[in-house]
């Protein structure tokens, strides 16, 4: 990790000590009310629980810590998404959005912002490093890709949909931002589910949008208000809670991620391994430079569904579950939803198992 990254983990573990009191708690407590006490509109302070709440204002202080920008807190990721999106298009605008990224941003841009007047131009994630911007308002950016993991030069893809006059929109679940910074790259905003790592036990749905342009996030900012798409104070508690071994539960998955990729990739059941970690893969240009290592997340092939399937059930110690980066390892076989992987195509997310038991599961499973 970075020097820059190790300090803006102290500073978010430690945010709240400059304003506590005598006696105050150390975790933020969670305010559960729908309303505040307002004998008068003009003197400040929480008004009404849509427009503001306590426990938001602790996790999005966290958040805005770790991606040195203000951030915005949503109920999901793809709220978050949504807002974004609703914040800088309008009808008779270009959209351009991966083609091969998370297949619930691409229902929501061909399902309701193109029946609204959105041109939606779609292409692979690889194929942004040369397309042609000209006319677009909003690049959307997934990189790494979901589930394919191909990536794309953030900066350069910035710069170019700058010189064209589109804003540019990152969705950096899968790196989180310490492993990845699409705002210092020259992105406009960046979304996320907060869902995967940021929370991290997979007991909550949650989202946010970051950026350093202060009028795009007021947008931002009343799109939730307007739109009600409000988190709940429990979910930000935990949400705020899960930040705090955010580093140290990513340094273990990472690295486990690291060691049985490179084991798959020397598996004979195992084809098409996809990991920017490995100096093989296709996507492993940018770590070490964009990216700070190769991620928690794995792509491998076995020779059809069935394969795949029974992989999955034989396996204990990873679970059958369509989300990632929980502190349980899971595996999917994404073709069942749809994406434009082949049949026995798995995702695995690496947790935080102990690595040679989590290995020695795996490669039993495969044995079958």
């Amino acid at each position: 990790m970075t020097p820059d990254a190790q300090s803006r983990i102290a500073r978010l573990l430690h945010h709240r000590k400059p304003g506590l009191s005598q006696g105050e708690p150390i975790i933020p407590p969670i305010t559960a009310s729908a309303t505040f006490h307002l004998p008068t509109v003009q003197s400040g302070g929480q008004f009404y629980g849509r427009n503001g709440n306590p426990s938001w204002d602790a996790v999005e202080a966290r958040l805005s810590i770790l991606e040195d920008a203000e951030a915005i807190s949503f109920p999901s990721g793809m709220a978050a998404i949504t807002a974004a999106l609703f914040s800088t298009l309008k009808a008779g605008d270009r959209l351009v959005i991966p083609s091969d990224g998370y297949y619930v941003t691409r229902v929501l841009s061909e399902g309701f912002l193109k029946p609204l007047g959105v041109e939606v131009t779609q292409i692979p994630t690889r194929d942004f490093e040369t397309a042609d911007f000209t006319g677009a308002a909003v690049v959307y950016l997934e990189t790494p890709s979901n589930p394919g993991l191909d990536v794309v030069d953030i900066q350069s893809v910035a710069t170019r949909a700058h010189q064209a006059g589109a804003k540019v929109i990152a969705d950096n679940t899968t790196m989180t931002p310490l492993l990845q910074r699409p705002l210092d790259l020259g992105c406009d905003l960046v979304v996320a589910a907060d869902t995967k790592a940021p929370a991290g036990h997979s007991d909550v749905l949650f989202g946010h949008v970051a950026g350093r342009d202060a009028a795009l996030m007021a947008r931002v900012r009343d799109w939730r208000r307007m739109s009600g798409s409000i988190a709940g104070p429990f979910e930000a508690f935990l949400v705020h809670r899960g930040l705090e071994t955010l580093e140290v539960r990513l340094d273990r998955m990472c690295s486990s991620a690291a060691t049985i990729a490179d084991r798959l990739a020397a598996h004979p059941a195992v084809r098409n391994l996809r990991f920017p970690g490995l100096a093989s893969d296709p996507s492993h240009q940018v770590v070490g430079s964009q990216m700070a290592n190769g991620g928690f997340l794995i792509g491998f092939e076995l020779p059809d569904a069935g394969a795949a399937e029974g992989f999955l059930a034989r396996c204990p110690l990873v679970e059958q579950s369509t989300s990632f980066g929980g502190t349980h390892s899971a595996g999917e076989r994404r073709a069942r939803w749809g994406d434009g992987v082949s049949e026995g195509f798995i995702r695995l997310s690496v947790g935080v198992e102990p690595v040679e038991v989590l290995w020695q599961a795996i490669d039993t499973a495969l044995a079958g």
